[in-house]
């Protein structure tokens, strides 16, 4: 057994894994984010996104030792982390986007598109697209979550620009 020490979803944690134990099977089973989803064990779906010192991983590809100290958002964090608990800007534009279908990806989807619009806040929708291939969807056929995160990206800007204004 190893110990760990790292913060999720704003929460210090410590605990001893086997050193084998992928980062997303920690998520899930020691401490119940069942939002970061297992869709292939193989890194292909980008369903288990999360971010881990501020860039987005494949948290089946990551092991939770090699977390350790690091700083771990989650889908169920991503709101908590925001604004005072309201939905991420990109949860929302999902929601009035209609950017899901059975849901089963889109919490990947959600945490690599909020990496996205923090790497390019106004990007295009080939940029979006390229910046999504990691991540599959075998609902949607992509056109609702490229339009919600056009929308989010709109909001962040608006948002930005508001707070440019005031200042």
């Amino acid at each position: 057994m190893t110990r760990i020490n790292l913060t999720v979803d704003g929460a210090k944690v410590a605990d001893d894994v086997e050193p084998r134990m992928l980062l997303v099977q920690y998520l899930r089973e020691r401490l119940g984010k069942t939002g970061t989803v297992i869709g292939c064990d193989t890194s292909n779906c980008g369903a288990c996104t999360v971010h881990l010192d501020g860039t987005s991983v494949k948290s089946c590809n990551v092991l939770a030792v090699q977390a350790d100290g690091g700083v771990v958002v989650t889908i169920e964090g991503l709101a908590a982390t925001y604004d005072g608990g309201e939905l991420h800007p990109v949860q929302e534009a999902f929601r009035e986007c209609h950017g899901l279908q059975c849901g089963f990806c889109t919490p990947g989807m959600i945490m690599q598109s909020t990496a996205l619009l923090e790497e390019n806040p106004n990007p295009t929708e080939e940029e979006i697209r390229l910046g999504l291939e990691g991540n599959l969807c075998r609902c949607t056929g992509y056109h609702n979550i490229v339009k919600a995160v056009q929308h989010a990206a709109g909001q962040r800007s608006g948002s930005e620009q508001d707070a440019g204004a005031q200042a």
